[in-house]
């Protein structure tokens, strides 16, 4: 009896001996922790609120991105956060190439955030209100935008796959230089003059060859303009410096719609007038169309060069925030060509009404001043937020309250100025029949007849 009792004393110690051997210690427990043993779980169902945070040590953009996630965890306390090191453990590795494969991405990079089928890759402020954005949509009951991959380059830029940070910016400021007085003027002229020849083809044609070649000269400035804001990037003053540039451009956009003539003006000088009115002429000249597309891309890479003093402001203001918003690279390529397709757009459908209808209108003083008005009071709005706080216009409803407040205020200023302008034109005429009640007041009716000649009935 003794015996058996002392060896099922001794198996159970055994066992004991056994089980302790295979339990982890804490601190081993701790370093699984932190160094990601989330990994070490299947990912949850994608209807949890479940964000996937991957990460590696001595990476300055991982550290940023651990602190928003604190405030994240206590904002949002039903949001389940996974941390997974990739670097010193392969199962984390793993499991981030995994999970970035099945989301048709590819584990090049961290910080990276998956929260159910959208990925985020680098860490920036902007995009952690998108993702905390997201969150909150699911959370609500939203449908979330998916397959959506919003990636920051680090030192190269912030790339949103599907909808970029400064999209809406780039589509409003572009469409708005779209107007430009100079460049319609310019193209107005032109198609007044090659629409003599009544023929589509050869109407299409040079237009289109006009306006692609004033684009890609207005792309290379705009171009040249963000490599040496980006160049001069670290002068801080260099931010100021545009502002007060965009605030004095815009000025005197808006002087022009109330003193047009009078002081300083960003318009095309008369002396190059002539010369595009003889380039326009030399256009309908009847030659062969190769010939005269010839011609034409010469006329337009002059007309570009030009025009350039007066088309500057909104490339100007548009290359700085885009700067201030750490873009560049493939980004920047991206969203200049959206600027340049835009901005061609208005040319583009003036053009596509002359081909059918074969008439033009020509670009008069009065509807210069009006488009003047309404770019000037715009350039002063985005000179103001560029002063103030740029990420305004990395926001979609940012861009839309600036570019929509300046709208206004031009529109308010148009209503205000045509109505003094009305009632001045109304003070400076005489009252119907003063004249006549003059002559009627000082002469007899004989010297009346004589002094009315022949307005006499």
């Amino acid at each position: 009896m003794k015996r058996g009792y002392v060896r099922l004393v001794l198996c159970m110690a055994w066992l004991g001996t056994v089980q302790a051997m295979l339990a982890p210690s804490p601190a081993a427990a701790d370093l699984g922790a932190r160094a990601g043993a989330p990994h070490l779980q299947a990912p949850p169902p994608e209807s949890g609120p479940v964000l996937w945070y991957f990460w590696r040590d001595a990476c300055p953009f991982c550290d940023l991105a651990e602190s928003w996630l604190v405030e994240l965890e206590e904002a949002l306390p039903e949001l389940v956060v996974r941390r997974v090191e990739v670097v010193r453990d392969p199962a984390g590795r793993d499991l981030f190439i995994e999970m970035m494969r099945e989301r048709g991405e590819q584990a090049s990079a961290v910080p990276t955030f998956i929260f159910r089928e959208t990925v985020w890759v680098g860490f920036t402020r902007p995009l952690a209100e998108d993702i905390e954005g997201e969150i909150r949509a699911w959370l609500a009951d939203a449908e979330p935008e998916p397959g959506r991959t919003v990636i920051d380059l680090g030192p190269f830029g912030l790339f949103e796959v599907g909808g970029h940070t400064m999209g809406t910016a780039t589509l409003l400021i572009a469409f708005i230089d779209g107007f430009n007085p100079c460049s319609l003027w310019v193209l107005t002229v032109l198609l007044a003059m090659i629409l003599g020849t009544r023929s589509r083809i050869r109407i299409a044609a040079v237009g289109l060859t006009f306006l692609l070649v004033t684009a890609a000269v207005y792309g290379a400035f705009i171009g040249g303009l963000f490599v040496a804001l980006e160049v001069a990037a670290h002068l801080g003053w260099i931010r100021v410096a545009v502002a007060a540039l965009a605030l004095a451009f815009g000025a005197v956009n808006v002087k022009d719609f109330f003193a047009s003539g009078r002081g300083p003006s960003l318009t095309i000088p008369a002396r190059f007038k002539p010369s595009i009115y003889r380039g326009g002429r030399a256009l309908r000249k009847d030659r062969p169309l190769p010939v005269t597309l010839a011609l034409t891309v010469g006329i337009a890479g002059g007309v570009a060069l030009v025009e350039l003093p007066c088309t500057a402001g909104f490339p100007v203001l548009w290359t700085t925030l885009l700067s201030e918003a750490g873009i560049a690279g493939a980004a920047f390529g991206g969203l200049l060509a959206l600027y340049l397709l835009v901005y061609l757009s208005v040319e583009i459908a003036l053009l596509t009404g002359a081909v059918v209808t074969l008439r033009a209108t020509r670009l008069q003083e009065e509807h210069g001043e009006v488009l003047k008005l309404f770019g000037g009071t715009v350039m002063i709005a985005l000179a103001v937020v560029l002063l103030v706080d740029p990420t305004l216009m990395e926001r979609i409803t940012g861009s839309l309250v600036v570019i929509g407040i300046a709208v206004a205020a031009a529109t308010l200023i148009l209503l205000v100025g045509r109505s003094r302008r009305v009632r001045d034109r109304i003070t400076r005429s005489p009252p119907p029949g003063t004249r006549g009640e003059r002559h009627r007041e000082g002469s007899t009716p004989g010297e009346r007849g004589r002094a009315s000649g022949p307005e006499a009935p």
